[in-house]
């Protein structure tokens, strides 16, 4: 009986043993097998936002699946009126290509936050699903922080300037709607009488009275303001104001005036000509009045005149004319030795560092010369010798 058995045994040991270097076969060609994956992720898998806001995610997708192959990407689950898409190159992809034991960038996945989106967690799932099977999964989470909605604005990083009358002021505004909805604003300003205020969109050289800003954006807006003539010194304030159907938006500005320029060249006739004669120094009366509001230091004169001309001042530098007062000097012209007679044209100018003024003076050149002298000398002659004769013949 025993002997039974053990015949029975040897068999089943032999099959055992047999057994063995298979199963260590299998598990050795099972192990690689186990190391292959495909994945799909991204750096930064959770983000904070605000409803309206747009989000872009980089993705990577290893491939170690054991082949190369054509994954299609997916979104799985998605909140309800939000929207999202694949994109590599500036395009929009839903298939990449990814060769074995590597790992694809270059494609990123964008998704909209709509603006009536509640504060709260988000999730979304995306997938990519491999041609022979092998896929992988990934959520991203976004947590939206609502703000408070109204808050919109209308401002400028300087709102006061200074400079003088003539100054044309710029200032460099930005239009904020911070609404759920698209605003349209009336641009309106309350300047002084006189005052000219205009808006112009930044980029556009176009003035307009109203703009219309979309949700959540931002508008730049350039305000031009130019103040009257003859505008004493002081400080003006300049309120402007950006209206829609549901807020009103101030922007308060303030320009100073520190001054008024000007200055007007003439002479004290007015008249602006005169007679002259070739290579003979003439005179010309010049008077300077400061029109403007504030003194007028180191105003210089100049002159433009025919070529062989001579012009030269009384006074080359003027060192102060005061506010509303008049100063006079003179101009020394002498025309080229060989001018002819006729109408010539000499400019003057006075320039100081705030203001200038230039006037034209028609000079007439007459002939003089010895022959005309000598003309009139044998005339003269002639006559006493007539004279003479006529009394010699008449005595007898």
């Amino acid at each position: 009986m025993a002997h039974t058995h053990l015949r029975l045994l040897i068999p089943l040991l032999a099959l055992a043993l047999a057994a063995l270097p298979c199963a260590a076969l299998a598990e050795e060609a099972a192990t690689p097998a186990a190391e292959r994956y495909v994945e799909l992720s991204t750096e930064y898998p959770a983000l904070t936002a605000k409803a309206g806001d747009s989000l872009t995610f980089a993705l990577e997708l290893d491939n170690y699946s054991g082949s190369s192959q054509d994954f299609t990407l997916a979104v799985d689950e998605i909140p309800e009126g939000w929207t999202g898409s694949f994109s590599a190159d500036n395009r929009q992809v839903s298939v990449v290509h990814v060769r074995d034991d590597a790992t694809h960038t270059g494609v990123s996945f964008a998704v909209d936050v709509p603006l009536e989106a509640a504060d709260g967690e988000y999730e979304i799932l995306l997938s990519a699903a491999g041609e022979a099977g092998a896929s992988d999964e990934m959520a991203i989470s976004i947590r939206v922080n609502a703000e408070e909605v109204g808050q919109s604005s209308f401002s400028v990083e300087y709102d006061s300037q200074e400079g003088d009358a003539d100054t044309a002021f710029s200032f460099s505004a930005t239009l904020i709607n911070n609404t759920l909805s698209e605003q349209s604003y009336a641009l309106a300003a309350s300047a002084p009488s006189g005052w000219d205020v205009s808006f112009t969109p930044s980029g556009s050289t176009t003035k307009v009275a109203a703009l219309t800003v979309p949700a959540r954006t931002s508008q730049g807006v350039t305000v031009s303001v130019t103040p009257p003539e003859n505008i004493e010194m002081g400080t003006y304030e300049i309120p402007c104001t950006a209206t829609s159907a549901d807020e009103s938006l101030s922007l308060p500005l303030s320009v100073t005036i520190n001054g008024s320029y000007g200055l007007t060249l003439s002479t004290p006739s007015g008249r602006l000509s005169t007679d002259a004669y070739a290579n003979q120094e003439g005179a010309v009366q010049l008077s300077l009045t400061n029109t403007g509001n504030t003194e007028l230091t180191n105003v210089n004169l100049t002159s433009s005149a025919p070529t062989g001309w001579n012009v030269r001042f009384a006074s080359e530098t003027i060192d102060l004319i005061e506010a509303g007062a008049t100063v006079e000097t003179t101009a020394y012209i002498t025309p080229g030795e060989d001018a002819m007679s006729g109408d010539y044209v000499t400019t003057v100018t006075a320039r100081s560092s705030d203001a200038s003024d230039s006037v034209e003076f028609r000079i007439t050149v007459k002939t003089e010369t010895k022959w005309g002298v000598m003309g009139i000398g044998v005339i003269v002659l002639l006559v006493l010798g007539l004279a003479g004769v006529m009394r010699k013949f008449g005595r007898r």
